[in-house]
């Protein structure tokens, strides 16, 4: 699907249950454009649960990743970036830091982190999956579906068409 964050925006802002995240986000990945329905992590510090649920074989959907925004430690790397191309992911948004970055930008998935930062995460298996996260303004819950690009991230009850 062809989209344009800002096109989204005046066909469908004023309905109910349609959010556009504040502009906090650095861009990463081969691609500039992705959009799929959410699955949700809340954790910190600590990315044994990110590569447990990139291990998933799935079709359009978007990781969104509550890292309580930390800037200690990266939560998503090439490797797990690599694992999510292999199983079908469309994109990744962290609310935290990333590593690999030049690696990320050759292949061909989407990935939104606030920064980088070259230290890997911890690994205890801490965190939540499914539940609505927050941050940037926005309520992100299972299910929704984020459309992101260059311009920004919006996130919607329905699939916009």
């Amino acid at each position: 699907m062809s989209f344009l964050t800002g096109a989204l925006c005046d066909r469908f802002s004023a309905q109910e249950n349609f959010q556009i995240a504040e502009p906090l986000f650095r861009y990463f990945g081969g691609k500039s454009q992705f959009s799929g329905q959410i699955t949700t992590l809340k954790v910190f510090e600590d990315n044994t649960l990110v590569r447990s649920v990139l291990e998933e074989k799935v079709t359009e959907r978007v990781l969104v990743i509550d890292g309580g925004g930390s800037k200690r430690c990266a939560l998503l790397g090439d490797t797990l970036t690599a694992l999510a191309v292999e199983n079908g992911w469309q994109g990744i948004v962290v609310y935290g830091s990333i590593r690999g970055s030049e690696a990320i930008n050759k292949m061909p998935i989407g990935v939104v982190a606030l920064n980088t930062h070259p230290l890997c995460s911890s690994k205890h298996g801490h965190g939540h999956r499914d539940s609505m996260i927050t941050f940037a303004g926005v309520n992100f819950k299972k299910d929704h579906y984020l459309y992101a690009d260059s311009d920004g991230i919006i996130v919607s009850e329905t699939k916009l068409d």
